[in-house]
């Protein structure tokens, strides 16, 4: 019986752990890309809610130069707005150091590109 039960104990532990970090699950860059030499806000939702005050976000341009962005929670559940200013047609990415609600901390960079006029 308890060769029977380590299995399941496995298992649990790994589902927990992969509910730990913050995972971004929609994101408006997908749907609505910012346009040229417009300032902007992006909406990330998160799988769990966000310390906002622990987390950081930064935007990385040519040259992998970063600066800092402001952003706030948003409205739903997990949403994080960050307001991009304006910028010139190019490729561009969000370096994100989040804290889950837990304290778990999760870093991703999200590319996104500004197209220019069509």
């Amino acid at each position: 019986m308890r060769y029977f039960a380590f299995p399941i104990v496995l298992v649990l532990t790994l589902i927990s752990l992969a509910h730990a970090h913050a995972v971004i699950v929609r994101s408006s860059l997908d749907t609505h890309p910012p346009e040229p030499d417009q300032a902007a806000k992006v909406s990330l939702i998160f799988n769990s809610h966000i310390e906002t005050r622990l987390s950081q976000v930064l935007l990385v341009t040519q040259g992998d130069r970063k600066r800092p962005l402001p952003f706030q929670a948003g409205k739903e559940r997990g949403e994080v707005v960050v307001d991009l200013p304006p910028l010139p047609p190019g490729e561009y990415a969000l370096q994100l150091k989040v804290f889950a609600a837990d304290g778990h901390l999760t870093e991703e960079v999200r590319k996104f590109f500004i197209r220019g006029e069509k």
